[in-house]
């Protein structure tokens, strides 16, 4: 099961006591104070690994503590600072305080501290002056910071599929890779998104993300809601994947509209996000008509429509290249804006 949200408390470690302490040696009839410092507590860190792909750990480790620092010692001596924790997240993970995002992880960002340590407490030879020659005070430890943090991962895939329950999309992701989401003749089968990587002539790559099924009403929560919606924001390229045949009991046309709707309501600026539309299950239309107004209402809008059956493997292969054409194009203008903003 794909965990994409978890609730996480981190408890930074308190700092270390300072010691009141003299210094008693003999032939030193003035010693004067000795106390050291206590050591810094240990801090809670994020860092983003790209070797995990949800956040399943968390379900069974929503604590994180880290080590209290030691308390210092006569003879000047300072007490060990206690060991910072590093708890690794996938890339994509949004973490949010208090419902504002601090910080979202990314491939090549340095580590997050979430949680500050708690600072040493000062011993009694801190305290020493001319005028104050004996202090018989130390500073207790601070104490560490606890925070209570929501994490969020949204998954980064070239190109997703959008299209309502059974209309083929997990189908599609067997046909052009590797994954074998679950497939079956109901709605809703597939209840957590999956990832697909299409190898290509020169050896490039394009990851597809196969999103559950939306129908009307998802941004607002309807069947299984804006939880999935949120992973086509990471996508470069959204394929609308619309079912053409018979079995649906809809029209094409009303399907297409419904999507983009539920698309914009949830983000308007996905609207505007590259995309291509599939016309899937051909190889069980009876109806042609149906194929071809739809393509032609598509077409007086300036798009285009890739007739296909994934079971057959018809039309597969022009829909797949154009995929990977919009994605290295979309690819490149988020390099070029890089560099600008560098």
């Amino acid at each position: 099961m794909l965990v994409d949200e978890a609730d996480v408390t981190c408890l930074a470690g308190d700092g270390g006591r300072g010691c009141c302490s003299f210094r008693r040696e003999r032939f030193v009839p003035k010693g004067g104070p000795d106390g050291g410092d206590g050591g810094s507590g240990g801090s809670i860190y994020f860092v983003c690994d790209t070797s995990l792909n949800d956040l399943n750990y968390f379900r069974f480790n929503p604590r994180h503590k880290a080590e209290r620092g030691r308390h210092g010692q006569g003879s000047l001596r300072h007490g060990r600072n206690g060991k910072d924790v590093f708890v690794g997240v996938p890339p994509g993970t949004q973490v949010f305080r208090d419902g504002e995002m601090i910080w979202e992880s990314r491939g090549g960002s340095g580590p997050f501290c979430v949680a500050h340590g708690g600072r040493g407490g000062f011993g009694n030879a801190h305290f020493k002056s001319p005028t104050r020659r004996a202090p018989r005070y130390a500073e207790p430890g601070h104490s560490g910071e606890e925070c209570r943090v929501k994490l969020q991962l949204r998954l980064i895939a070239d190109c997703g599929i959008v299209g309502f329950p059974n209309a083929g999309k997990s189908t599609l992701v067997s046909s052009v890779s590797a994954a074998r989401p679950r497939i079956a003749d109901y709605p809703f089968t597939t209840l957590e998104p999956h990832l697909g990587v299409i190898y290509g002539k020169d050896y490039s790559t394009m990851i597809l993300a196969d999103i559950p099924g939306l129908i009307p009403g998802a941004h607002e929560g309807h069947g299984l809601g804006n939880r999935f919606l949120k992973h086509i924001m990471r996508t470069k390229v959204l394929l609308y994947l619309v079912d053409v045949s018979e079995s649906s009991g809809r029209r094409p046309m009303d399907d297409y509209e419904a999507l983009t709707r539920e698309v914009g309501c949830f983000e308007p600026t996905l609207l505007d996000r590259p995309s291509v539309i599939a016309a899937s299950k051909i190889d069980i239309l009876h109806d042609r008509r149906r194929l071809d107004g739809f393509s032609r209402a598509m077409r007086k809008r300036g798009k285009k429509v890739f007739p296909i059956s994934a079971v057959t493997g018809d039309g597969v292969k022009p829909l797949v290249n154009a995929l990977f054409k919009l994605a290295a194009a979309a690819r490149a203008d988020s390099i070029a804006e890089l560099k600008e903003v560098s």
